[in-house]
């Protein structure tokens, strides 16, 4: 019995027409035509079918392989396919293979596997090879593998795992492919092939495999900080679920996509029919996202919603429909952006004017390597600083009516550019270059090794064929085989060249021009003197204080601290302990958002601090400095403060911890209170 989120892969090999419609109807027959139904749906099992006769298609195709794809994904329990889903076919949302008859040619049964077993599979994949043990074939692949795992117990008895299964080495891809058709063609004997079986795996020669195997593996270029450093990048820009589903919610509502929640399923919705201007944006960025759909039934925003339910579709950033979807919404907002803003800021004394840029790197054949945006702020004196976007995290929108102060002086455009160069895209590009350099070497080394492998390996055979000519041999097609040689080194060498050239060019690092986005005004709040939120208002030299208390506190544990004030990134300092030698779980890093008060009062993280917690989660601390004005603050640690109960100060778009968390001792690290207000 298969439950409704199980899904069965049958493979069979597909030899030719006759065979193949033959094992069809066994398997998979729909009982049309006086035809009997196959086992399978004599079983009652769900059925759809990949074959060679199908075309490519798309989701949306009737009667295509990506179509069966997708019915497979959604509603059917079992895929029966030929030898025409072995590539091409993305199905790690399957996890249970069987193949019905497997081919002579190991590599085509990797690839078969390679289906399932693929980024992005959750589960152990199980997979049966069925083999008739009645036949020569059958026979010949029982040797094969008695003897392999006669050699792996030779060389490793106590089952370490240090064998590697290397098959695909010890004989070439059609090797065994080839002595089966010699033994049909040439009328050899069984013994014969079975006897080759054994002479040609030998322990030596797979100890010799494995060894050079186990070697590559060693001498693998790993750089372990740049890793750790490279993890801890994308915890810090990671997008949670939460966040990518509130947007698509409003902008699907803007779009004219009507969504609805799946009944009784928090966080799963049905797009339906997606709307004409959508399809069309699709269809222009289908070439970099892949085919939008004409409907979609289960969306989710969270990749780990699919170990419930695979048939989900998980849209997320590069998924065409979230992709479409916010081409549409930069679309709309072009003229609003041209436009400008005025927004206010609890926490500023003076306006300050914002313009946003985009900048992308590119190399020489044009691709583009990174894209940022870069935020210019100008003050009214004309003092000029370079901000991360996240800064209009930190501000809400005017009031109808709110007017900008005169900026007529301050820098245009192109003195803005010149500045946003000097400040930021230099060390940009420089960071770029490093990690392209990088790149293209070890891309440079394996095309090296590789084409001039090759190059001598048909050097070596022209010289055999040249000799045998010059020896008077009169071999017929002796000439064209010498013409054949010449022609594929000089393909080769041809094609080495052209290698080296893309790859100098694709070195090449250079700075896009940056594309002005838009501007805004920020101006201080009119209410930041208010009772209400006149203690949420950051004092510049309690925060100091505060920020000075908490390094100190966690240089004490050993973590090195870095201050990261000044780039609006939900936090205030980024402190790491430094294991070089450690894996990449066991090395400490927090986010530590600091907040200081001259003795005591209300505590409140803004709206970027607010989600930043929730996407940082257990690597976000909190750290709240009290009587910052006195010769004796006191420091309380709180670890993943999200998960405390905070309530939403709309007006000003903050969050104030409610007042039974803040006399919670428990939650303060130290047992500190917070004071009485």
């Amino acid at each position: 019995a298969l439950t409704p989120t199980l899904r069965v892969a049958v493979l069979h090999l597909e030899l030719q027409s006759t065979e193949h419609k033959d094992t069809l109807d066994y398997l998979a027959g729909d009982g049309k035509d006086g035809r009997p139904y196959g086992k399978l749906r004599e079983w009652g099992l769900e059925l759809t079918m990949i074959h060679g006769n199908m075309k490519i298609g798309d989701r949306d195709a009737r009667g295509t392989r990506i179509f069966a794809e997708r019915e497979f994904k959604e509603s059917a329990q079992v895929l029966v396919a030929t030898e025409a889903a072995g590539e091409g076919i993305n199905l790690q949302f399957c996890w249970l293979m069987v193949n019905f008859d497997i081919p002579w040619n190991p590599v085509r049964l990797e690839q078969r596997m390679g289906r399932i077993h693929r980024y992005g599979q959750e589960k152990d994949c199980l997979i049966f090879n069925f083999v008739a043990t009645n036949t020569v074939e059958g026979r010949v692949l029982e040797k094969l593998f008695e003897r392999i795992e006669q050699i792996e117990a030779d060389l490793d008895p106590e089952h370490t795992g240090k064998i590697f299964n290397v098959l695909g080495d010890v004989f070439p891809p059609n090797s065994i492919e080839r002595m089966l058709r010699d033994y049909y063609a040439r009328n050899q004997t069984e013994e014969v092939i079975l006897g080759r079986i054994v002479h040609d795996i030998d322990t030596a020669r797979f100890a010799e495999i494995t060894n050079s195997t186990l070697e590559g593996l060693a001498k693998r270029e790993l750089n372990l900080s740049a890793v750790l450093s490279k993890t801890a990048e994308a915890k810090e820009r990671r997008l949670v679920p939460e966040v990518i589903e509130s947007f698509f919610l409003e902008a699907a509502e803007d779009s004219g996509m009507r969504l609805t929640q799946s009944r009784g399923r928090r966080h799963v919705f049905r797009a339906g029919r997606i709307p004409r201007n959508l399809l069309a944006i699709g269809e222009r960025q289908e070439p970099r996202f892949g085919k939008l759909g004409a409907e979609y039934s289960q969306i989710v925003f969270d990749k780990d919603m699919l170990r419930k339910d695979p048939s989900c579709e998980w849209v997320t950033p590069g998924h065409p429909l979230f992709e479409a979807l916010r081409a549409n919404v930069e679309n709309d907002a072009a003229d609003s952006l041209s436009r400008g803003a005025v927004f206010y800021d609890l926490h500023r004394d003076d306006a300050i004017r914002l313009d946003v840029f985009g900048v992308s790197i590119q190399d020489g054949c044009n691709n583009t390597l990174n894209r940022r945006l870069f935020v210019v702020a100008a003050k009214l004196d004309g003092t000029l600083s370079i901000h991360n976007p996240t800064i209009f995290h930190e501000v809400i929108p005017a009031a109808d009516g709110a007017a900008p102060p005169d900026g007529s002086h301050l820098p245009d455009k192109n003195e803005l550019e010149r500045y946003l160069v000097a400040e930021s895209l230099q060390p940009f590009v420089a960071d770029v270059q490093k990690e392209r350099e990088r790149e293209t070497g070890v891309v440079e080394a394996h095309v090296e090794t590789s084409l001039n492998t090759l190059i001598a390996r048909e050097n070596v055979t022209w010289a055999e064929l040249e000799t045998q000519r010059q020896g008077g041999s009169a071999e017929a097609g002796l000439e064209g085989r010498i013409k054949q040689a010449a022609n594929r080194i000089d393909d080769l060498s041809l094609r080495l060249e052209q290698r080296r050239n893309e790859l100098e060019q694709q070195r090449q690092c250079m700075i896009g021009a940056p594309r002005h986005i838009g501007r805004a005004w920020v101006l201080p709040h009119p209410e930041q003197n208010n009772q209400r939120f006149g203690a949420m208002k950051r004092d510049d030299e309690i925060e100091r204080k505060a920020v000075e208390v908490a390094t100190q506190s966690l240089e004490r544990e050993g973590y090195i601290v870095e201050s990261v004030e000044a780039q609006n990134l939900g936090y205030d300092l980024k402190a790491r302990k430094p294991h070089p030698e450690a894996p990449a779980t066991a090395v400490a890093i927090r986010f530590v958002e600091v907040k200081g008060r001259a003795h005591t009062g209300e505590i409140a993280l803004t709206q970027n601090e607010y989600k930043t917690a929730e996407r940082l989660k257990q690597d976000y601390w909190l750290y709240i400095v009290l009587q910052c004005a006195t010769d004796a603050p006191q420091l309380s640690a709180i670890q993943d403060p999200a998960q405390l109960q905070w309530e939403a100060v709309t007006t000003v778009e903050h969050y104030r911890l409610k007042r039974e968390d803040a006399k919670n001792p428990a939650i303060g690290g130290q047992g500190a209170p917070y004071g009485d207000d």
